[in-house]
Protein backbone atom coordinates (compact mmCIF):
# COMPACT_ATOMS: atom_id res chain seq x y z
CA UNK A 1 0.00 0.00 0.00
CA UNK A 2 1.32 3.44 -0.91
CA UNK A 3 2.21 5.56 2.10
CA UNK A 4 2.00 9.23 1.19
CA UNK A 5 4.06 10.26 4.20
CA UNK A 6 6.83 7.68 4.00
CA UNK A 7 10.27 9.19 3.49
CA UNK A 8 12.59 6.95 1.48
CA UNK A 9 15.57 9.25 0.98
CA UNK A 10 17.29 9.09 4.33
CA UNK A 11 21.06 9.14 3.89
CA UNK A 12 20.82 9.59 0.13
CA UNK A 13 24.09 10.73 -1.43
CA UNK A 14 24.22 10.89 -5.21
CA UNK A 15 25.78 7.82 -6.79
CA UNK A 16 25.85 5.75 -3.61
CA UNK A 17 22.60 4.48 -2.16
CA UNK A 18 21.85 1.88 0.47
CA UNK A 19 20.24 -1.22 -1.01
CA UNK A 20 17.26 -0.62 1.27
CA UNK A 21 16.65 2.78 -0.33
CA UNK A 22 16.70 1.37 -3.88
CA UNK A 23 14.39 -1.48 -2.93
CA UNK A 24 11.93 0.88 -1.26
CA UNK A 25 12.03 3.19 -4.28
CA UNK A 26 11.22 0.25 -6.59
CA UNK A 27 8.28 -0.79 -4.43
CA UNK A 28 7.09 2.81 -4.21
CA UNK A 29 7.19 3.04 -8.01
CA UNK A 30 4.89 0.02 -8.23
CA UNK A 31 2.55 1.13 -5.44
CA UNK A 32 2.44 4.64 -6.88
CA UNK A 33 1.42 3.48 -10.35
CA UNK A 34 -0.17 0.02 -10.61
CA UNK A 35 0.43 -2.64 -7.93
CA UNK A 36 -0.50 -5.28 -10.51
CA UNK A 37 2.94 -4.69 -12.04
CA UNK A 38 4.21 -7.14 -9.46
CA UNK A 39 2.67 -9.84 -11.66
CA UNK A 40 5.42 -9.20 -14.23
CA UNK A 41 8.26 -11.66 -13.84
CA UNK A 42 11.42 -9.92 -12.67
CA UNK A 43 9.76 -6.52 -12.20
CA UNK A 44 12.35 -5.49 -9.61
CA UNK A 45 15.25 -6.30 -11.91
CA UNK A 46 13.58 -4.54 -14.84
CA UNK A 47 12.80 -1.39 -12.88
CA UNK A 48 16.05 -1.12 -10.96
CA UNK A 49 18.22 0.77 -13.53
CA UNK A 50 15.46 3.30 -14.19
CA UNK A 51 14.78 3.78 -10.49
CA UNK A 52 18.46 4.47 -9.80
CA UNK A 53 18.45 7.03 -12.64
CA UNK A 54 15.42 8.72 -11.10
CA UNK A 55 16.98 8.75 -7.63
CA UNK A 56 20.15 10.32 -9.07
CA UNK A 57 18.05 12.97 -10.75
CA UNK A 58 15.86 14.01 -7.81
CA UNK A 59 18.79 14.00 -5.37
CA UNK A 60 20.76 16.29 -7.70
CA UNK A 61 17.74 18.55 -8.21
CA UNK A 62 17.13 19.06 -4.51
CA UNK A 63 20.81 19.31 -3.62
CA UNK A 64 21.00 22.04 -6.28
CA UNK A 65 18.53 24.26 -4.43
CA UNK A 66 20.33 27.25 -2.88
CA UNK A 67 20.36 27.65 0.92
CA UNK A 68 17.11 28.90 2.48
CA UNK A 69 16.26 32.57 2.16
CA UNK A 70 15.06 34.31 5.31
CA UNK A 71 11.38 35.01 4.85
CA UNK A 72 9.80 37.36 7.36
CA UNK A 73 8.01 40.69 7.39
CA UNK A 74 11.25 42.22 8.70
CA UNK A 75 13.27 41.01 5.69
CA UNK A 76 10.65 42.10 3.16
CA UNK A 77 12.14 45.53 2.51
CA UNK A 78 15.68 44.12 2.24
CA UNK A 79 15.20 41.44 -0.41
CA UNK A 80 14.01 42.53 -3.89
CA UNK A 81 12.78 38.99 -4.58
CA UNK A 82 10.31 39.21 -1.73
CA UNK A 83 9.06 42.55 -3.05
CA UNK A 84 8.42 40.86 -6.40
CA UNK A 85 6.80 37.77 -4.89
CA UNK A 86 4.48 39.62 -2.48
CA UNK A 87 2.65 42.90 -2.93
CA UNK A 88 3.41 43.92 0.64
CA UNK A 89 4.61 42.63 4.00
CA UNK A 90 0.96 42.47 5.02
CA UNK A 91 0.17 40.17 2.10
CA UNK A 92 3.10 37.98 3.15
CA UNK A 93 1.55 37.60 6.60
CA UNK A 94 -1.78 36.65 5.04
CA UNK A 95 -0.04 33.97 2.98
CA UNK A 96 1.56 32.63 6.18
CA UNK A 97 -1.79 32.57 7.95
CA UNK A 98 -3.64 30.90 5.10
CA UNK A 99 -1.19 28.12 4.30
CA UNK A 100 -2.37 24.67 5.42
CA UNK A 101 1.06 23.06 5.53
CA UNK A 102 2.42 25.74 7.85
CA UNK A 103 -0.67 25.54 10.04
CA UNK A 104 -0.28 21.78 10.29
CA UNK A 105 3.39 22.17 11.20
CA UNK A 106 2.47 24.46 14.10
CA UNK A 107 0.08 21.80 15.42
CA UNK A 108 2.63 19.00 15.36
CA UNK A 109 4.54 17.92 18.47
CA UNK A 110 8.06 19.27 18.57
CA UNK A 111 7.25 22.37 16.52
CA UNK A 112 8.67 24.59 19.22
CA UNK A 113 11.84 25.29 17.24
CA UNK A 114 12.86 28.84 16.40
CA UNK A 115 12.44 28.44 12.66
CA UNK A 116 10.86 26.29 9.98
CA UNK A 117 12.36 25.48 6.59
CA UNK A 118 10.08 24.84 3.62
CA UNK A 119 9.90 25.14 -0.14
CA UNK A 120 7.97 28.20 -1.27
CA UNK A 121 6.36 27.58 -4.67
CA UNK A 122 4.52 30.11 -6.82
CA UNK A 123 3.03 30.38 -10.28
CA UNK A 124 4.57 33.09 -12.42
CA UNK A 125 2.09 34.93 -14.64
CA UNK A 126 3.08 37.23 -17.49
CA UNK A 127 0.62 39.48 -19.32
CA UNK A 128 1.01 42.09 -22.03
CA UNK A 129 -0.66 45.43 -21.31
CA UNK A 130 -0.55 48.92 -22.80
CA UNK A 131 1.26 51.38 -20.55
CA UNK A 132 3.23 54.61 -20.57
CA UNK A 133 6.97 55.19 -20.80
CA UNK A 134 9.12 58.26 -20.37
CA UNK A 135 11.46 59.01 -23.29
CA UNK A 136 13.52 62.02 -22.28
CA UNK A 137 10.89 64.60 -21.32
CA UNK A 138 8.18 63.00 -23.45
CA UNK A 139 5.59 60.56 -22.14
CA UNK A 140 4.80 57.89 -24.70
CA UNK A 141 1.43 56.20 -24.22
CA UNK A 142 0.01 52.84 -25.33
CA UNK A 143 3.39 51.13 -25.16
CA UNK A 144 3.17 47.31 -24.96
CA UNK A 145 4.56 46.22 -21.60
CA UNK A 146 4.84 42.84 -19.89
CA UNK A 147 3.68 42.58 -16.30
CA UNK A 148 4.99 39.81 -14.07
CA UNK A 149 3.09 38.61 -11.02
CA UNK A 150 3.41 35.68 -8.64
CA UNK A 151 0.30 33.83 -7.55
CA UNK A 152 -0.89 30.73 -5.72
CA UNK A 153 1.83 30.85 -3.07
CA UNK A 154 2.15 27.62 -1.12
CA UNK A 155 4.68 25.95 1.14
CA UNK A 156 5.82 22.35 0.78
CA UNK A 157 7.35 20.03 3.36
CA UNK A 158 7.92 22.39 6.29
CA UNK A 159 10.29 21.08 8.92
CA UNK A 160 12.46 22.39 11.73
CA UNK A 161 15.46 20.74 10.04
CA UNK A 162 16.65 21.76 6.56
CA UNK A 163 18.00 18.27 5.86
CA UNK A 164 14.59 16.76 6.62
CA UNK A 165 12.88 19.24 4.30
CA UNK A 166 15.31 18.42 1.50
CA UNK A 167 14.78 14.69 2.01
CA UNK A 168 11.01 15.16 1.85
CA UNK A 169 11.40 17.22 -1.33
CA UNK A 170 13.39 14.38 -2.91
CA UNK A 171 10.50 12.05 -2.18
CA UNK A 172 8.03 14.61 -3.56
CA UNK A 173 10.01 14.98 -6.80
CA UNK A 174 10.23 11.19 -7.17
CA UNK A 175 6.51 10.88 -6.54
CA UNK A 176 5.86 13.53 -9.18
CA UNK A 177 7.68 11.39 -11.72
CA UNK A 178 5.45 8.48 -10.68
CA UNK A 179 2.35 10.62 -11.19
CA UNK A 180 3.51 11.43 -14.72
CA UNK A 181 4.05 7.72 -15.39
CA UNK A 182 0.63 6.89 -13.97
CA UNK A 183 -0.99 9.46 -16.26
CA UNK A 184 0.69 7.84 -19.27
CA UNK A 185 -0.54 4.42 -18.15
CA UNK A 186 -4.06 5.81 -17.81
CA UNK A 187 -3.90 7.15 -21.37
CA UNK A 188 -2.70 3.78 -22.67
CA UNK A 189 -5.51 2.00 -20.85
CA UNK A 190 -8.03 4.42 -22.31
CA UNK A 191 -6.64 3.85 -25.81
CA UNK A 192 -6.88 0.09 -25.35
CA UNK A 193 -10.51 0.33 -24.25
CA UNK A 194 -11.39 2.55 -27.21
CA UNK A 195 -9.60 0.30 -29.68
CA UNK A 196 -11.25 -2.77 -28.20
CA UNK A 197 -14.68 -1.22 -28.66
CA UNK A 198 -13.87 -0.32 -32.26
CA UNK A 199 -12.59 -3.80 -32.92
CA UNK A 200 -15.77 -5.39 -31.54
CA UNK A 201 -17.97 -3.12 -33.64
CA UNK A 202 -16.05 -3.71 -36.84
CA UNK A 203 -15.88 -7.45 -36.26
CA UNK A 204 -19.66 -7.49 -35.92
CA UNK A 205 -19.98 -5.67 -39.22
CA UNK A 206 -17.61 -8.10 -40.89
CA UNK A 207 -19.58 -11.10 -39.59
CA UNK A 208 -22.82 -9.62 -40.89
CA UNK A 209 -21.34 -8.93 -44.31
CA UNK A 210 -19.95 -12.44 -44.44
CA UNK A 211 -23.46 -13.77 -43.94
CA UNK A 212 -24.77 -11.58 -46.75
CA UNK A 213 -26.37 -8.98 -44.51
CA UNK A 214 -25.67 -5.29 -44.53
CA UNK A 215 -25.77 -4.37 -40.88
CA UNK A 216 -25.16 -0.66 -41.40
CA UNK A 217 -28.46 0.63 -40.12
CA UNK A 218 -26.83 2.67 -37.33
CA UNK A 219 -24.08 4.22 -39.44
CA UNK A 220 -24.25 7.61 -41.06
CA UNK A 221 -25.89 7.90 -44.48
CA UNK A 222 -22.56 8.76 -46.09
CA UNK A 223 -20.72 5.69 -44.83
CA UNK A 224 -20.53 2.81 -47.30
CA UNK A 225 -18.06 0.11 -46.29
CA UNK A 226 -17.37 -3.17 -48.01
CA UNK A 227 -15.71 -6.26 -46.58
CA UNK A 228 -12.26 -5.27 -47.84
CA UNK A 229 -12.51 -1.82 -46.19
CA UNK A 230 -13.58 -3.33 -42.88
CA UNK A 231 -10.83 -5.93 -42.98
CA UNK A 232 -8.29 -3.17 -43.61
CA UNK A 233 -9.56 -1.14 -40.67
CA UNK A 234 -9.60 -4.21 -38.47
CA UNK A 235 -5.97 -4.84 -39.38
CA UNK A 236 -5.03 -1.28 -38.45
CA UNK A 237 -6.74 -1.55 -35.07
CA UNK A 238 -5.15 -4.91 -34.37
CA UNK A 239 -1.72 -3.41 -35.14
CA UNK A 240 -2.36 -0.55 -32.74
CA UNK A 241 -3.48 -2.98 -30.06
CA UNK A 242 -0.28 -4.95 -30.50
CA UNK A 243 1.78 -1.76 -30.17
CA UNK A 244 0.01 -0.92 -26.92
CA UNK A 245 0.29 -4.52 -25.79
CA UNK A 246 -1.95 -7.53 -26.03
CA UNK A 247 -3.76 -8.86 -23.00
CA UNK A 248 -0.86 -11.19 -22.20
CA UNK A 249 1.64 -8.31 -22.37
CA UNK A 250 -0.50 -5.56 -20.86
CA UNK A 251 1.40 -5.27 -17.58
CA UNK A 252 4.73 -5.62 -19.39
CA UNK A 253 3.70 -2.56 -21.38
CA UNK A 254 2.71 -0.63 -18.26
CA UNK A 255 5.97 -1.61 -16.56
CA UNK A 256 7.82 -0.34 -19.62
CA UNK A 257 5.98 2.97 -19.32
CA UNK A 258 7.09 3.39 -15.71
CA UNK A 259 10.66 2.42 -16.59
CA UNK A 260 10.68 4.86 -19.50
CA UNK A 261 9.66 7.83 -17.32
CA UNK A 262 11.98 6.97 -14.44
CA UNK A 263 14.83 6.08 -16.80
CA UNK A 264 14.68 9.50 -18.49
CA UNK A 265 13.73 11.70 -15.52
CA UNK A 266 15.33 14.86 -16.88
CA UNK A 267 12.91 14.84 -19.81
CA UNK A 268 9.91 14.76 -17.48
CA UNK A 269 10.94 16.94 -14.52
CA UNK A 270 13.75 19.45 -14.50
CA UNK A 271 14.97 22.69 -12.91
CA UNK A 272 16.26 25.87 -14.47
CA UNK A 273 17.12 29.47 -13.65
CA UNK A 274 15.67 32.63 -15.17
CA UNK A 275 16.96 36.19 -14.79
CA UNK A 276 14.43 39.01 -14.85
CA UNK A 277 14.42 42.75 -14.24
CA UNK A 278 11.13 43.74 -12.60
CA UNK A 279 10.29 47.21 -11.31
CA UNK A 280 8.06 47.99 -8.33
CA UNK A 281 5.01 48.20 -10.61
CA UNK A 282 5.59 44.63 -11.73
CA UNK A 283 6.74 45.65 -15.22
CA UNK A 284 9.46 43.53 -16.82
CA UNK A 285 12.36 45.66 -18.02
CA UNK A 286 15.12 44.85 -20.50
CA UNK A 287 17.99 45.74 -18.20
CA UNK A 288 18.79 46.43 -14.59
CA UNK A 289 17.82 49.84 -13.20
CA UNK A 290 17.53 51.55 -9.84
CA UNK A 291 13.87 50.58 -9.61
CA UNK A 292 14.26 47.29 -11.51
CA UNK A 293 16.81 45.06 -9.77
CA UNK A 294 18.10 41.82 -11.24
CA UNK A 295 16.19 38.80 -9.97
CA UNK A 296 17.35 35.21 -10.45
CA UNK A 297 14.45 32.79 -10.20
CA UNK A 298 14.74 29.05 -9.69
CA UNK A 299 12.02 27.27 -11.65
CA UNK A 300 10.73 23.70 -11.86
CA UNK A 301 9.27 22.38 -15.11
CA UNK A 302 7.54 19.16 -16.12
CA UNK A 303 6.78 17.46 -19.41
CA UNK A 304 3.13 18.50 -19.25
CA UNK A 305 4.02 22.16 -19.64
CA UNK A 306 3.62 23.19 -16.01
CA UNK A 307 6.15 25.34 -14.19
CA UNK A 308 6.63 26.74 -10.71
CA UNK A 309 8.99 29.29 -9.23
CA UNK A 310 10.54 27.58 -6.21
CA UNK A 311 12.72 28.79 -3.38
CA UNK A 312 13.84 27.26 -0.09
CA UNK A 313 12.89 29.62 2.72
CA UNK A 314 13.41 29.83 6.47
CA UNK A 315 10.57 31.35 8.47
CA UNK A 316 10.66 32.38 12.14
CA UNK A 317 8.12 30.24 13.97
CA UNK A 318 7.14 33.24 16.09
CA UNK A 319 6.05 35.12 12.96
CA UNK A 320 3.91 32.16 11.93
CA UNK A 321 2.28 32.02 15.35
CA UNK A 322 1.54 35.73 15.29
CA UNK A 323 0.10 35.48 11.75
CA UNK A 324 -2.15 32.62 12.84
CA UNK A 325 -3.59 34.55 15.78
Amino acid sequence: MLSLLKSIFGGASRGSYPEKLVTEAIERAVDGTDPCLRAVSGYKRKLRPAVVQAIDHVVAMVDGLPPPVNLSPGSYSEDPRLKAFFISAMEMKKVFAGDRSLAQFLQEPGSGSARVVALLAMEKQEKVILGSELSGDIIIRDVPQTTVSFEAHRFFDPSADESVTRRQLMRRAYDHLLSLALRRITIVKSERETLARHRTLLQSKLDLLARGGWGFDETGPGERLNAADIEERLGQIEAQLLEVGGDDRMYETYLGTVADVLGRPGEHLWAGSTTLFIDRMGIKRKQVAADAPELTLHELFNAEGRSLVAMLVALPVRDLQLAAE
